[in-house]
């Protein structure tokens, strides 16, 4: 079994450039790959990002260092945000996060309140039994509960980026992701473990069928 708590190349970069996890590399690679913050550059009041599933903020943090005073960020998360590398981007006025579940009402109005946005990404994972059965089945529901907040508030023409693991109804969410984008693609960056189940799915461009 591998040893997640010992520090493996990724989260030694990541410590080393001032991120709290080793995610942020695959977020890198996914935008890279699919330039999944083109839409932010097509706006005209610039970025406007939702971060779903955020803590520890490796996510947060390279968006907000990328799009610095261009636009507005809006994360959540069960957890709160690390503070040991942000030296202040978390306090800037550009930036707004929320600290509950997304799939409440409470949270999911706040966060609707924010909107629209022209790209959501989300790095949620549901708590692991060790059963992959299971975990698979949950980390499904959590990726229809973004695919949710991508049919409400997400711009006609933006892009999604999401976290699943393997298995279980994936297949359904890409099949759903296919109907809402022009592009719905499967990645799995080289940052992710070699024996992890987690994937990513990647919706391009919004098809027009909401009023934003």
């Amino acid at each position: 079994m591998a040893d997640y708590k010992k520090p493996d190349f990724w989260q030694q970069k990541a410590r080393n450039e001032g991120y709290p996890a080793r995610s942020v590399y695959k977020l890198m690679e996914i935008d890279k790959k699919f330039s999944l913050f083109k839409p932010c550059f097509e706006k005209a009041n610039g970025l406007r990002a939702l971060d779903l599933g955020a803590a520890p903020g490796s996510w947060s943090l390279y968006v907000l260092r990328k799009f610095i005073n261009k636009g507005f960020l809006c994360s959540a998360d069960l957890s709160p945000l690390s503070r040991e590398f942000d030296k202040g981007l978390f306090d800037n006025g550009n930036f707004f996060f929320i600290q509950g579940d997304i799939t409440t009402e409470e949270v999911r109005g706040a966060l609707y309140a924010k909107g629209p946005y022209s790209v959501i990404i989300s790095d949620a994972a549901p708590g692991t039994t060790g059963n992959h059965i299971v975990d698979a089945a949950r980390s499904c529901e959590l990726a229809e509960t973004v695919m949710t907040y991508a049919e409400n508030i997400l711009a006609n023409g933006g892009n999604l980026a999401l976290k699943i693991f393997q298995g279980g109804g994936s297949g359904s969410v890409l099949k759903r992701m296919k109907s809402l984008f022009t592009t719905a693609k499967s990645f799995k960056p080289q940052a992710c473990r070699g024996e992890s189940v987690e994937t990513y799915f990647v919706g391009l461009g919004k098809k027009q069928l909401s009023t934003f």
